[in-house]
């Protein structure tokens, strides 16, 4: 659905998009991360036909975003990092607005405006001014502008920044919904924790350069060879000491203010190594389990500089 061959993007000799080859498909959640200055902003804009190319290819649903750029459009919603509204309009009147301007008939607003704001869980603000909605509101609000025309394809950008954690799982929800829908997502995002529940796949960009993209287990399986182990014991600076004799830990520390171990050890370490050792030196075990890697992990060890 959504497609890219050799993408680049150059000022001069800045090279913001390095050969970009980006594949997204139909009806899946495509999390799209990189550093700050990484160049995802730069693809967003090429996609949503705001910004030419310099040379390679991008396409929508087989579509050129550059030579088809009005076609593109009708097939696209897209909701920058920051986006403009309309403050002294009301929630409806600001939805009937956009409606319009996409020329969709008047007789058939307003089922399509209160669907809208019924999705988003904005129906009892409807009546609401604008400029009376706490950010979170405005970000759903603007998801809900983003599908007046129902396009196939969603682009956002950073939609949860600056929401705290209510209205971040108010707009993950409604993410999940468009899936249900068939709504092909492209997510840019630096919640990574959040990506990891949501996503079907993801990108990593770096320095212009799409450094690795695949299901999330299978970029954590690929790009991990250690495990952290946590435990709780009756003694945990001896056990941070003696499990440092187990062949596969790699370090051991006590943490006192969390009454824990923290333990790296490679890859697969058989948990029973662990608890026979402490069993060995009459250390009692009262909790030990194994934190899997994380997508975070991943992305700080593969953006090292």
């Amino acid at each position: 659905m959504i497609e890219t061959e050799a993408l680049c993007k150059t000022y001069g000799e800045l090279t913001a998009l390095d050969a970009i080859d980006l594949n997204v498909d139909e009806g899946e959640v495509y999390g799209f991360i990189g550093p700050n200055g990484a160049g995802k902003t730069t693809t967003l804009r090429i996609l949503t036909t705001l910004l030419q190319p310099t040379s390679g290819t991008a396409r929508i649903a087989g579509h050129d975003v550059w030579e088809q750029r009005d076609y593109v459009r009708s097939l696209i919603g897209y909701l920058p990092d920051a986006f403009g509204v309309y403050r002294d309009m009301t929630c409806t009147e600001y939805l009937h607005f956009f409606a319009a301007a996409y020329g969709l008939p008047e007789d058939g607003r307003k089922g399509l405006v209160h669907g809208l704001l019924e999705l988003t869980d904005l129906a009892d603000k409807q009546d609401a001014l604008v400029d009376q909605l706490s950010r979170g509101m405005q970000q759903r609000l603007g998801l809900a502008r983003t599908l007046v025309h129902d396009p196939k394809v969603l682009i956002l950008d950073e939609p949860a920044s600056g929401l705290d954690p209510r209205a971040r799982v108010e707009i993950r929800e409604v993410l999940r919904e468009l899936q249900r829908m068939g709504k092909t997502i492209l997510l840019s995002s630096h919640i990574l924790s959040e990506l990891e529940t949501l996503c079907t796949r993801v990108g990593i960009l770096d320095k212009g350069r799409l450094i690795a993209q695949g299901p999330i287990d299978a970029l954590i399986a690929e790009h991990t060879s250690e495990d952290l182990v946590y435990l709780h014991s009756n003694d945990d600076l001896r056990a941070a000491v003696v499990l440092l004799e187990v062949p596969g830990v790699i370090k051991a520390t006590a943490i006192p203010d969390e009454e824990r171990v923290e333990v790296l050890a490679t890859k697969g370490l058989d948990l029973a190594a662990i608890a026979t050792q402490l069993a060995s030196r009459d250390i009692g075990l009262r909790h030990l389990e194994r934190r899997p890697p994380t997508l975070e992990e991943v992305f700080i060890q593969l953006t090292e500089t």
